[in-house]
């Protein structure tokens, strides 16, 4: 090796050996911290106990799985939607506002942060009748009917929620919309409804013109804050025989354990009912009286890699409220996902992937 070499690798050597050593004491001085303020929610995927309501319905994504088929019928492609509110029951006005709230984020037309309602509902808006027409993508609070003095009693059954929406009707100037109309009807905390908590949290159906006098669309949602939230309210109450030794519930985004359960039970009925308001349009299984139907394929899944007892990937803000979907007025929702018959899966707007 010649002298200019090994000089030439001396200097490199002794070079190196400087670089380390300012590292060295780089490292050990202190440095100010500086403190940073993050607004943006932490994304979670918990895992929570089953519901005490059976589902044989849920299935989180196979298509292998699912075969729903387009039965020739229509769906709600009228622009907008018109949606007609009737409270059975005593409801307090911020009750009121806060699924109002959750309407009104629907139509592409809302202001709100991403991922948002009117993102999820995009999805829905996916289906077409024969005609190739889609559901629509605007929806509209058309009316609004109070029954406070409870006037079918406070126990009501599948057949005598129509007398309800009948006595709605007839009440001028709630009118009966039979081409681009929708009932929702919404009984308060302490009014039953026959197989509510056992069976169903909501469902959709027609009335009998023998009833109303028409065939019109209907859906109807309790709230269950009072009487099974560990069954409705779900994920925002559990099951009682958790006891202490499971997981705690989730903390409902808008304070109302009850009324928060009933927004995604709200969403999964408006979306089935909108592609599928006769029952003869998307479902799938053979038997229209018992259809599987888009928010049943997704029941319990709220986000990227949820299934096997886990919601999916959803938010927590810094009060450690839990959501995954964005409304109108800054408002926070916890909605379940649809299947999408694009994607041939489950989806959402909060979607990871």
């Amino acid at each position: 090796m010649s002298q200019q070499s090994h000089f030439s690798l001396s200097f490199f050597y002794a070079f190196i050996s400087l670089l380390f050593i300012h590292h060295v004491l780089a490292s050990t001085r202190t440095t100010p911290q500086v403190q940073t303020f993050n607004t943006k929610p932490d994304t979670i995927n918990p895992k929570l106990p089953p519901r005490t309501l059976s589902s044989s319905k849920k299935f989180e994504g196979s298509s292998d799985l699912v075969h729903l088929r387009y039965h020739m019928g229509p769906v709600l492609s009228s622009t907008p939607i018109n949606i007609y509110l009737i409270w059975y029951g005593r409801w307090a006005n911020s009750q009121k506002l806060l699924i109002k709230d959750f309407l009104n984020s629907i139509s592409p037309t809302t202001v709100a942060a991403k991922p948002s309602v009117s993102e999820w509902w995009r999805t829905v808006s996916l289906y077409t009748d024969q005609t190739g027409a889609n559901v629509s993508r605007s929806i509209l609070i058309a009316g609004e009917y109070t029954d406070s003095a409870y006037s079918h009693g406070t126990g009501l059954t599948r057949l005598t929620i129509q007398q309800v929406i009948a006595s709605a009707v007839k009440s001028a100037p709630f009118p009966v919309d039979h081409k681009n109309g929708i009932y929702l009807i919404l009984t308060s905390q302490d009014v039953t409804m026959q197989d509510f908590c056992r069976a169903v949290c909501g469902f959709h159906y027609f009335t009998f013109p023998s009833m109303v006098g028409y065939t019109l669309p209907y859906a109807w949602v309790g709230n269950s804050g009072k009487q099974c939230p560990e069954v409705c309210a779900y994920p925002f109450a559990v099951p009682g025989y958790m006891g202490g030794g499971g997981p705690g519930a989730l903390k409902s985004p808008n304070g109302d354990v009850g009324v928060d359960g009933m927004i995604s039970v709200i969403g999964h009925e408006l979306a089935e009912l909108s592609s599928n308001p006769l029952v003869n349009a998307w479902y799938a299984g053979e038997d229209p009286t018992a259809p599987t139907e888009i928010g049943d394929l997704c029941e319990g899944l709220y986000g990227t890699g949820g299934g096997g007892g886990y919601l999916g990937q959803v938010m927590r803000d810094r009060q450690g409220k839990t959501f995954n979907m964005n409304g109108r007025r800054g408002r926070k929702f916890l909605v379940q996902w649809i299947w999408s018959p694009e994607l041939k899966a489950c989806s959402g707007p909060n979607a990871m992937d």
